[in-house]
């Protein structure tokens, strides 16, 4: 009997040992609010942005850190006002690496339109009000601060951890990760990644979803270049080149591209519905089983246009260039349409589909062909990374994962064309926040301190989970 009641103190104790090893220590989250606060504002004070600024400023403070800690990181530039850094905790190697990126330019301001100042990182009310506030300082201090509780705590790893601070990402890849990936992929080389692209959404006071972004669509610039005859304005024209390219842009406006599906977006869909009022729920079910697909759509285009995008390519005509008098009829008018295609659109296709809807002679389609960004498969959502950012999502926020697939671009793009596994997260935003105008590239840009830790904690349970030694 004796010698059982000892058997089962080994086993139990044997247990406990095993967890305690399988679980590494958390850091004091609330005694690291003040430092993570510190380093914020810090970042958040320097104008990185796109027309008066650049982020060097940015990339010698996060060094500064970073040396200080003895944590190893270098930095790779092309223009040295543009320099991207590179940091890297060391594992044993056993596993491939994974990525933590994050863009220190941030886009341009009119300064007369901000109550608080944009570049002074102001608190107030419980949130702090700058340029980048969520686009995308938050990403980098939440790496930043990740990498120095790795290196404090000493965490055993079997991953390398790396992080990109990188320059660029709102104007000129080519300083950023188009020169990261060209010139230095051995340095950034990695299984998974983490970006910017996804955030979790709170509406009224209540978290609703945490959204995870595993693919992205993809920009397509294309013109639409009429000719005519030129002539006067007295003497109206059947070939103006105007009106033919009216003509063309509303042919086009009036097209529906095909609806079509991807792993990311039938996920979407169906996870949505489980959250949303029954109307809505309906509406996103009939896209993914194709009942009443049709008048899905239709409410889509007019009621929730994102929606409506996540289902197609999508072609909205932005700028009209024409004339010159008014008393000339223009020789050439021009227009420059936005595509953004499905991951896996073939373009050349939808450019013979677009000049089949116009049907005009006197039009020519020209497609963009320089500086563009690749287009790859969506990243998986039964890898490893995509399971262990579910559970930190339900650990952290307590609510349900939806993949999703940003009609925007970021620069993640890059790197899923070089085969890696790529996830965007964010932190906690209000859904009221984006009309209100404190969204990102808004006049009154902001994060919830509360949200700034949380997402901090967040980002800790992915990368120490999905790195630790087991």
């Amino acid at each position: 009997m004796r010698a059982s009641i000892q058997l089962f103190c080994l086993i139990i104790f044997t247990l406990l040992f095993t967890s305690a090893i399988a679980q590494p220590k958390q850091p004091d989250w609330v005694k690291l609010q003040e430092e993570t606060l510190k380093h914020f504002q810090a970042i958040l004070k320097i104008n990185s942005s796109v027309a008066n600024g650049y982020e060097a400023p940015v990339v010698e403070y996060l060094k500064s850190v970073l040396d200080k800690e003895g944590i190893t990181n270098n930095i790779y530039s092309n223009d040295p006002k543009h320099p991207n850094l590179v940091a890297r905790i060391k594992g044993n190697g056993s596993k491939k690496p994974v990525l933590i990126m994050a863009h220190t330019d941030v886009v341009s301001v009119d300064s007369s339109k901000w109550i608080h100042p944009p570049f002074s990182a102001t608190r107030d009310g419980g949130y702090v009000y700058a340029r980048g506030a969520i686009d995308d300082k938050d990403n980098v201090v939440a790496a930043l601060m990740v990498m120095l509780q790795l290196k404090r705590m000493n965490i055993p790893l079997d991953r390398d951890v790396i992080f990109l601070a990188e320059a660029g990402e709102e104007s000129n890849t080519k300083v950023g990760i188009d020169f990261m990936v060209n010139e230095h992929w051995v340095e950034i080389e990695s299984e998974f990644c983490f970006a910017e692209g996804g955030g979790v959404t709170r509406k009224e006071g209540k978290i609703i979803y945490a959204a995870v972004s595993t693919t992205e669509k993809v920009p397509r610039g294309v013109k639409l270049i009429a000719r005519g005859t030129a002539g006067h304005g007295s003497v109206p024209l059947q070939d103006n080149a105007i009106v033919h390219l009216s003509q063309a842009i509303s042919k086009i406006a009036a097209w529906q591209t095909p609806m079509r599906l991807n792993e990311t977006t039938r996920a979407f869909f169906t996870r949505l519905a489980a959250v949303s009022m029954p109307a809505d729920a309906t509406r996103y079910l009939a896209v993914v089983n194709g009942k009443d697909a049709d008048k899905a759509q239709e409410y889509f285009a007019a009621k929730e246009p994102r929606m409506y995008s996540t289902l197609r390519t999508s072609i909205s005509p932005n700028i009209f260039k024409g004339g010159y008098l008014s008393n000339v009829i223009p020789s050439e008018a021009e227009a420059t349409l936005d595509v953004r295609a499905l991951p896996d659109e073939d373009m050349a296709t939808l450019l013979a589909e677009m000049k089949r809807v116009i049907n005009d002679s006197q039009i020519e389609i020209v497609a963009n062909t320089k500086n563009l960004r690749p287009s790859a498969r969506p990243s998986r959502l039964e890898s490893d990374a995509f399971k262990v950012t579910e559970a930190a999502i339900k650990k952290t926020y307590n609510t349900v994962t939806i993949p999703t697939m940003p009609t925007g671009a970021t620069d993640m793009a890059f790197l899923r064309a070089k085969g890696v596994e790529c996830y965007g997260i964010g932190p906690m935003t209000d859904v009221e926040d984006g009309p209100k105008g404190f969204g990102a590239h808004s006049d009154q840009e902001r994060i919830l301190e509360e949200s700034l830790y949380k997402f901090v904690q967040f980002n800790w349970e992915v990368i120490v989970n999905l790195a630790k030694s087991n």
